[in-house]
């Protein structure tokens, strides 16, 4: 008889743990950027309107994990009908979750060395021009990327090997409070910044001239496609923590309050960034380069910049590291779950198996500098992220879509028996027509317009 399944020790753990997995990269250098580029708050209604037409996918994935009790790998298996095959595509999780950390554990690596750089005043008294050759120089040394990288896969490792409730779970909590808490932090110092106020300005106010300019089609496409990326469904990574949840309270509820902080991260950032940049007169660029050239120029410049640049790097570490614990947790329970394996010698094996594909995208920036898998200027990071973030998570979350609105699969009164079991706002029962047929097409066009872009930009 198997053990039984171990459970999270709070609902505040639940939430913060799955808002965890979902703030990352993307909430601080991607949401501000296509705020400002598509018309300030005009495009934050659009975004919070695409919003709320993905979330369902997330309380299917809580749905699936909570009724199975496990991984995605074997949930697909425990719920789906006699003779069908939905199983077969379990291994989305643990495919999907490798691809994505193959290049999240490096750049959460680049993140940790800047903490660690901007405490002892590595950048302290360099040009706008110095700071970029420093950021460069660090991609060059095939020595810091690999240290760093294997810093953030032994930590992640190290967390999920005690455990659910005293590994996972209370890392996670403790990482999430402190990023809220220097967040709010450095609201307040940025907001209050001479010439702030124009910042806040071109980041919030409306702006019809921008979004018209920009075009309405392409800004609801950045905006679906933010929506859709940043509650981080598609392989599985929400499911495994539906596992862990009881069944007191409702999950269009629970995912609601996950999303709802999710976004308030999100223009938080958006806070820190725009009044900063434009109190110092610099151009907010997106990507790499806002964080790691753009902001250490400004706290360069600002009056104790060096403790506020220090705590910046720290809260961008903490929303990192809070994605790459819990998709470690979703690997490493898929073999748990699925090949039956002790927790401990799981992650063995997933420290070895993601340390190895790692390397490639660390390297990338200098051994294998003349790679350019997707044409002239890519490079090995490119590559993985257009394989997961313009393929795999389509094709899971279709999965998902179907597998809970379908006949053939756990079927829609299935899915709303569990998603509705327990206190809380119920999953409106009239989203079947939707989620089956209008949802999927906004997807598949998400997926066009990720081609199109990719092959114009080649």
């Amino acid at each position: 008889m198997s053990a039984p399944r171990e459970m999270l020790g709070s609902r505040l753990g639940f939430l913060l743990l799955s808002a965890g997995c979902a703030i990352g990269l993307g909430n601080v250098w991607r949401f501000p950027y296509i705020t400002g580029a598509y018309g300030g708050a005009a495009l934050v209604g659009i975004y919070l309107l695409c919003l709320l037409a993905v979330t369902p996918i997330l309380v299917m994935e809580l749905a699936v994990g909570r009724a199975a009790r496990c991984n995605m790998g074997r949930a697909l298996k425990v719920l789906e009908p006699a003779g069908t095959c939905w199983h077969r595509c379990g291994w989305f999780a643990l495919v999907g979750s490798y691809l994505l950390m193959m290049f999240y554990t490096t750049v959460t690596g680049w993140l940790l060395a800047y903490c660690w750089y901007m405490a002892t005043g590595a950048l302290n008294g360099l040009d706008p021009a110095g700071v970029g050759r420093f950021f460069q120089g660090m991609l060059a040394r095939p020595s810091v990327q690999v240290l760093s990288m294997s810093l953030v896969v032994l930590t992640g490792c190290a967390v999920c090997a005690l455990g659910v409730r005293r590994g996972v779970e209370r890392v996670v909590k403790f990482m999430m409070l402190g990023l809220l808490l220097i967040l709010l932090a450095l609201v307040l110092r940025a907001v209050t910044l001479p010439g702030a106020g124009a910042g806040i300005a071109f980041y919030l106010a409306p702006d019809p001239q921008r979004l018209s300019q920009a075009g309405i089609f392409t800004a609801i496409n950045a905006a679906m496609n933010q929506a859709f990326f940043t509650i981080s469904v598609g392989i599985g990574s929400m499911t495994i923590f539906g596992s862990y949840q009881p069944k007191d309270r409702s999950l269009t509820g629970e995912a609601a309050l996950i999303v709802g902080l999710d976004t308030f991260v999100a223009i938080m950032a958006g806070l820190i960034i725009f009044p900063a940049c434009f109190a110092f007169g610099v151009n907010p660029g997106a990507g790499p380069g806002l964080v790691f050239v753009t902001l250490p120029n400004i706290f360069n410049s600002m009056e104790g910049g060096q403790i506020w640049g220090t705590l910046f790097f720290i809260f961008m570490g903490f929303a990192a590291l809070s994605t790459v614990i819990a998709v470690f947790e979703n690997i490493i329970s898929y073999s748990v779950d699925v090949w039956g394996m002790p927790r401990r010698r799981a992650t063995l094996l997933h420290l070895l198996g993601l340390w190895l594909c790692s390397l490639p995208c660390g390297l990338g920036f200098n051994v294998l500098s003349d790679v350019h898998p997707l044409g002239p200027g890519s490079t090995v990071l490119d590559l993985e992220d257009f394989l997961i973030s313009n393929n795999l998570l389509f094709a899971g979350t279709l999965l998902f879509l179907f597998f809970c609105t379908t006949r053939r699969g756990w079927g829609w009164e299935n899915f709303l028996a569990e998603a509705n079991a327990g206190r809380g706002l119920r999953f409106p029962a009239g989203l079947r027509f939707y989620l089956r047929w209008v949802l999927p097409c906004l997807i598949a066009g998400i997926f066009i317009m990720g081609y199109v872009e990719r092959l114009g930009g080649s």
